[in-house]
């Protein structure tokens, strides 16, 4: 297969992309930057120079292509306090997309998330399907309204499905959460969490993530929605407590008045109670995982290099 990655230079797209290629597809990377252009090139990868704010192009890509992978979220725009813009661009592209694909019966992945669809409930795949009016309200809503779009474009003959990722898809390079997470104890001396701790977040490993995104473009049924979920629920005091030990730092509960401050963006996630299963995704797909787990993964340096432990 031909097969169109957008996010293709990110931290889950860099392992999806070698994924593809040693499962015998080609790959055509979505590329904003030159350096982003010289790693697909690297990679083995083609080059398909634009972004998610080009429709027509991911339109042009997705019809030259028998599938694509959508990992791309305009992540800077959001966090930068305007997910309602990033939310826009992206149901854009899935619309064009989805547009240049129908009647085809080939498949369209989109990466979403798991974090917030439940409160202290175990999410499962057919959760958020009708989203709650809070939920509809919350930029989490914003994200599901573009899953079910792109569930929908079944419709009209697309091999459509959504993938949500944990918050926490982490391994050696890892610049996200967890990343952010040592750093923000690093800086205050301290690994915080919010109250008790109790409060669960769901994980997975790169690799995990990056062979589940491959087996949903090449066998995924019309329709399904996947959660690529290896931990369902890791209780967040003890991630702080495994940072702690590694830093040489203390633990200690931060209130949720003060998680914002404490935390910066990320206080608006750490206290949300979040876990999820993938019970269906593991028996749809033969998908077992095989990475290490999250707390095994922060036991390693890589995590803390340049640290003082």
């Amino acid at each position: 297969m031909r097969i169109f990655v957008t996010g293709a230079s990110g931290w889950i797209g860099s392992a999806v992309v070698p994924e593809l290629l040693n499962a015998g597809h080609d790959v055509v990377g979505l590329a904003r930057s030159e350096a982003s252009a010289q790693r697909l090139e690297a990679a083995g990868a083609k080059v398909q120079r634009g972004d998610v704010d080009d429709p027509d192009g991911l339109a042009k890509a997705a019809d030259g292509s028998d599938g694509v992978v959508h990992l791309a979220f305009q992540h800077e725009v959001a966090f930068g306090g305007n997910f309602a813009a990033a939310a826009a661009a992206d149901r854009r592209a899935v619309e064009a997309m989805g547009a240049a694909l129908a009647g085809s019966d080939r498949p369209l992945v989109l990466a979403s998330g798991i974090l917030g669809l439940t409160a202290g409930r175990m999410a499962k795949e057919d959760d958020g399907l009708v989203p709650s009016a809070e939920v509809r309200a919350s930029p989490a809503g914003l994200r599901a309204a573009t899953a079910l779009l792109t569930l929908s474009l079944r419709g009209i003959g697309v091999r459509s499905s959504v993938l949500r990722f944990p918050p926490t898809v982490h391994g050696d390079g890892d610049h996200g959460f967890v990343a952010t997470l040592v750093g923000i104890a690093r800086q205050r001396g301290v690994a915080g969490y919010v109250g008790d701790g109790s409060n669960r977040w769901p994980a997975v490993h790169r690799s995990d993530a990056a062979r589940l995104v491959r087996l949903a473009v090449e066998a995924a049924p019309a329709g399904s929605v996947l959660h690529a979920v290896g931990d369902e629920g890791v209780p967040f005091r003890e991630i702080a407590e495994s940072m702690g030990r590694h830093l040489g730092i203390p633990t200690a509960s931060v209130t949720p008045v003060d998680a914002v401050e404490h935390f910066a963006f990320l206080g608006h996630f750490v206290g949300l109670d979040s876990p999820a299963t993938a019970t269906v995704t593991r028996e749809l797909l033969a998908w077992e995982p095989t990475g290490p787990s999250l707390l095994e993964d922060l036991a390693q340096d890589h995590y803390y290099r340049g640290s003082t432990k």
